[in-house]
């Protein structure tokens, strides 16, 4: 009997359950397609993102299905399309020009189901911190299925990056829930802090969490002691031309290489945020079956109104954050499952309303009809990627709608009709239009676009009856 009992043993718990795995989002705010080493970044230290991508799979043609946040982030909570959902800029954006943009939701319904409440009503406990900007009070996280929010509100960046997180006499980017921090504290390594807590509250039974940063959105503001060692590495590399500028597109000016300081050190920190996480799913023994999820939310900042600039590069891309050419939209995605060993390189085309069928069939769990699919299996069927964007954006953007099908791309001007044609397989940099010279197969996309924004029911901007020219 002695010798049976650890035989036993063994075949009891051998035919025990697998535990539901623990799954862990994380989001970036204004991360650009080239802000990793992984990806071409030279300028910017991030070792922890570049092995979890090595250890993980990274989708090369992945995007945000908005070139702002609030609608990609609907995308992500909801798994439809932002034009559907008729959020469609982000939240509290007022910009007009020749045409009245569109009426859009200053908040993410609560009819719609977020992926917290699929995970919730699978028995898991949920958390959400950081940035949310999908609506304020009575649409929070904790509204839409999160157990936990913490610093999530309406506001789409912080006051400032260092504690208290305030301004002066108050305002409405003041990071709530942090008030018992303490002098010099920097909120990326807080906000880090608070999600490794979360993971320690609930190592023991199955967790999502969603650490939404604010880092790397404006103001770019980093600690002083890496900003003054990233300029003294920068400085050494040498690796831009004295003015670092292109006046594209038309009324913008774009950062055409990477050279900032402070950014540099504000990636760094956020590198390091994701050291420190890991390292706690392992601390906790929970590193084995977690899920770990990273992504952006849009292109990265590049480009800003004529004369000005974004503080990072996403070169070869076109432009950047809130334009629809690549640099606007095309953004890293990296998924690590350790259960499964799957690594490597996707070249499909796909985009964040696939996150959220994604991260529940890897989970084991029911996925629901929605705009996107889950991106679980070895290879998929070519569909369109439809972008649109009927508003106006302080760094020169103007009203428009894409569609990526195959290897082309169209983009439709709203204000004047007129089309833009890329070969992406042949100019990832959208230099070379191809509109005049293959008229047919731009007004075939073109058609395409169209029926797609009426599926959609997807709201257009108006003609401005008081616009008298530029």
């Amino acid at each position: 009997m002695k010798r049976l009992l650890p035989l036993l043993a063994l075949l009891m718990a051998s035919c025990a359950p697998t535990p539901p795995p623990n799954v862990v989002l994380v989001i970036i705010d204004d991360l650009g397609w080239k802000d990793l080493g992984v990806t071409g970044s030279e300028a910017y230290q991030t070792p922890t993102l570049d092995r979890l991508a090595d250890e993980g799979l990274r989708f090369t043609r992945f995007y945000a299905d908005s070139p702002v946040c609030s609608p990609t982030r609907s995308a992500l909570m909801t798994g439809q399309h932002p034009a559907r959902l008729h959020i469609t800029n982000w939240i509290g954006g007022e910009a007009k020009g020749q045409l009245l943009q569109a009426d859009y939701r200053y908040q993410l319904p609560l009819e719609e189901t977020t992926i917290a409440e699929h995970f919730k009503a699978a028995g898991y406990a949920t958390g959400f911190v950081g940035k949310w900007h999908l609506g304020g009070e009575g649409f929070l996280p904790q509204d839409q299925g999160f157990d936990l929010n913490v610093a999530g509100h309406a506001a789409g960046h912080p006051a400032s990056y260092f504690w208290p997180y305030k301004r002066d006499g108050g305002s409405y980017w003041d990071v709530p829930d942090l008030e018992d921090g303490e002098e010099g504290e920097y909120l990326t390594d807080r906000l880090t802090d608070e999600a490794i807590s979360f993971v320690e509250d609930h190592a023991g039974e199955p967790f999502f969490l969603v650490l939404s940063h604010y880092s790397i959105h404006t103001p770019i503001q980093a600690k002083p002691a890496y900003q003054a060692e990233e300029q003294a590495r920068l400085d050494a590399l040498g690796l831009c031309p004295a003015e670092p500028f292109e006046d594209d597109p038309v009324r913008s000016t774009t950062r055409i290489c990477q050279d900032r300081a402070d950014y540099a050190a504000m990636m760094r920190s956020t590198d390091e945020s994701m050291a420190w996480l890991l390292a706690a799913l392992e601390e906790t023994g929970v590193a084995d079956n977690t899920i770990v999820a990273f992504v952006s939310d849009n292109g990265g900042l590049s480009t800003a109104q004529r004369g000005r600039a974004g503080p990072t590069s996403v070169r070869p891309l076109r432009a950047g954050k809130a334009f629809l050419y690549e640099g606007g939209i095309r953004i890293p995605f990296i998924v690590f499952d350790p259960r499964s060993g799957a690594r490597g390189l996707r070249h499909d085309a796909a985009s964040t309303v696939d996150i959220m069928p994604t991260l529940l069939d890897l989970a084991g769990l029911p996925v629901p009809a929605v705009d996107g699919r889950s991106l679980a299996s070895a290879a998929l069927d070519e569909r369109p990627l439809y972008f649109h964007f009927p508003h106006y954006h302080s760094n020169g953007v103007r009203p428009g709608g894409a569609v990526i099908s195959g290897s082309y791309k169209l983009i439709e001007d709203f204000e004047t009709g007129a089309l833009e044609l890329y070969d992406l397989d042949a100019d990832e940099g959208e230099r070379d239009d191809l509109s005049a010279t293959q008229p047919v197969l731009a007004d075939s996309l073109r058609r395409i676009l169209q029926a797609w924004r009426t599926d959609v029911d997807a709201v257009m901007p108006t003609p401005n009856p008081d616009w008298t020219g530029e």
